[in-house]
């Protein structure tokens, strides 16, 4: 039969725990007891610890999974178990980091942040090309150690989870990037502005015929030179239909697609702002006009995902009669430009559905 492999989340300290513990034995949330039961002994758990972001260590199932609430971590029981035994088990600075192995992991393709809903949760079966890359990349970190620094306060840190009403949820920190990250990351030079993104999404829009709006107190904004006020199509006056606190809450919506009254698409530009004041306009106008179907976004650098996923999840937005996260989606900045360039002249064929591809 063949081997079975599965994903093992760790942080620093409940892989320290694990340890002391003697090593025999890994568990899960209790909402996982369905997955944890398709394991099979003599399959594979690839661990990653969060927080470092790099693999560290390979477990053996040794036994039929179990449920038992015997305290091995501090903070949590993790009462969904599985005996084990250690494979390979490397030191935080020995441990292999995943964007090492950026090129060749099946998650890491799409988005420049898509590798992150990877490891939200555990256990979750792997790919076997992928495990195979990720068992081979710890046995030569095992055979071969290259120690490299890597961040003690993230190692040591606790992850931040939400309940999604189906599962728990694990939700990594922004991380602080180490020595072996460098080479990966993008230089500053040519990022993205806030007034940059407005510009392409006030562009879009314009090519594909809408009229705009854009946030009151960004009436003066401009881009290269080009100023917002300035496109033929910006209206200066709402649609008539809405009550006046609908249109409080829609006059500050970042950019706006507009078919004559009729709100096509809203955008929210979150750069460095609170994204939390964004996704509450945003719940403020599904809530004051439930039925209205519009297209509701939040737009913002690929590295805020994290964040806006985290905002969302928020009990305000969750336990909403139909969750927030059910009418507003993420495009990160990147997979816009992208789009932008593109299209380009065919923006004028397009219709506002292309959002629906693009987003998440």
């Amino acid at each position: 039969m063949e081997r079975g492999y599965w994903l093992d989340l760790f942080t620093g300290k409940t892989w320290e725990e694990f340890h002391k513990a003697g090593g025999q034995v890994s568990g899960f949330r209790k909402s996982r007891w369905a997955t944890v039961q398709k394991m099979k002994v003599g399959d594979w758990l690839l661990c990653y610890a969060t927080g470092i972001s790099r693999w560290i260590g390979i477990l053996e199932v040794t036994g039929p999974p179990y449920q038992d609430s015997t305290p091995i971590w501090k903070d949590e029981d993790f009462p969904c178990r599985v005996p084990v035994k250690v494979v390979v088990a490397l030191k935080p600075d020995i441990a292999v980091p995943v964007k090492a192995l950026s090129s060749k992991l099946s998650y890491f393709e799409g988005s420049p942040t898509s590798w992150v809903g990877h490891f939200r949760a555990s256990p979750i079966r792997e790919k076997l090309p992928d495990a195979q890359i990720v068992v081979d990349a710890m046995m030569n970190a095992q055979a071969n150690p290259a120690p490299r620094a890597y961040n003690e306060v993230q190692w040591n840190r606790a992850p931040r989870v939400y309940d999604s009403g189906d599962d728990t949820v694990t939700i990594p920190e922004t991380e602080e990037s180490g020595p072996e990250e460098e080479e990966c990351q993008d230089a500053s030079a040519g990022a993205p502005t806030h007034e940059e993104i407005q510009w392409l999404l006030l562009q879009m829009g314009s090519h594909m015929g809408f009229d705009l709006w854009v946030a009151r107190n960004d009436r003066r904004k401009s881009f290269q030179d080009q100023e917002f006020s300035g496109l033929s199509n910006m209206k200066t006056k709402l649609p008539a239909q809405f009550d006046d606190a609908t249109n409080k809450t829609i006059e500050l919506i970042d950019v706006l697609w507009l078919d004559g009254n009729a709100i096509v698409a809203a955008f929210e530009v979150e750069h460095t702002t609170s994204i939390y004041s964004g996704l509450l306009r945003m719940a403020d106008l599904v809530a004051m006009q439930p039925n209205l179907n519009i297209r509701l976004f939040i737009v913002a650098p690929d590295e805020r995902r994290d964040k806006v996923l985290e905002e969302i999840s928020r009990p305000t937005f969750a336990k909403m009669k139909t969750p927030l996260r059910e009418h507003c989606h993420f495009i990160p900045y990147s997979v816009l430009r992208a789009k932008h360039d593109q299209l380009g002249d065919y923006l004028q064929y397009m219709k506002p559905e292309f959002l629906d591809e693009i987003a998440e």
